[in-house]
């Protein structure tokens, strides 16, 4: 019998009319959507922050990442580490968790639709949906990093 591995375990959501899946190792958790303060010169997707146990946290709209339409307010958070660092992600709903094998992950095609093509990892068919696997540590680009520490100064 072969081993299980948790490197093919994700956390499944809605991410407005599409679906995604979060490698389980880099979710932190999920929760109800947090009060969030706009932070200036930071990319468009990045809606600010919300204090999350205590600490600032980049709040980003998932559905802008994968180019879905925003289903409106967000159903849940869920943060994730990300270059190591915590982000929470914006998203219609939580589903579940599972398996998404090597084999049923496959490289993105040409002109996937998404804002930044890097942003994504792979695709995979999951009864009959198309699954997109987001690669988390490209998810905050350093500038808006710096946005947010300033701000954080600031206040």
């Amino acid at each position: 019998m072969r081993e299980s591995s948790d490197d093919n375990l994700f956390l499944f959501c809605r991410v407005g009319n599409r679906a995604c899946a979060l490698p389980l190792g880099s979710v932190v958790e999920t929760m109800r959507p947090l009060p969030i303060e706009t932070v200036a010169d930071v990319p468009s997707f990045v809606r600010g922050v919300a204090i999350i146990r205590g600490a600032p946290v980049p709040v980003v709209d998932a559905a802008a990442l994968v180019g879905s339409e925003s289903a409106g307010a967000a159903g849940r958070f869920v943060t994730v580490r990300a270059a190591g660092r915590v982000v929470a992600l914006e998203v219609s709903s939580v589903s579940g968790i599972g398996r998404l094998s090597a084999e049923a992950l496959t490289d993105l095609p040409p002109l996937f639709g998404a804002r930044d093509p890097e942003l994504l990892e792979a695709v995979a068919v999951v009864d009959r949906e198309l699954v997109m696997a987001l690669a988390l540590a490209r998810v905050v680009p350093p500038s808006a990093w710096e946005s947010i520490a300033r701000a954080k100064e600031a206040s």
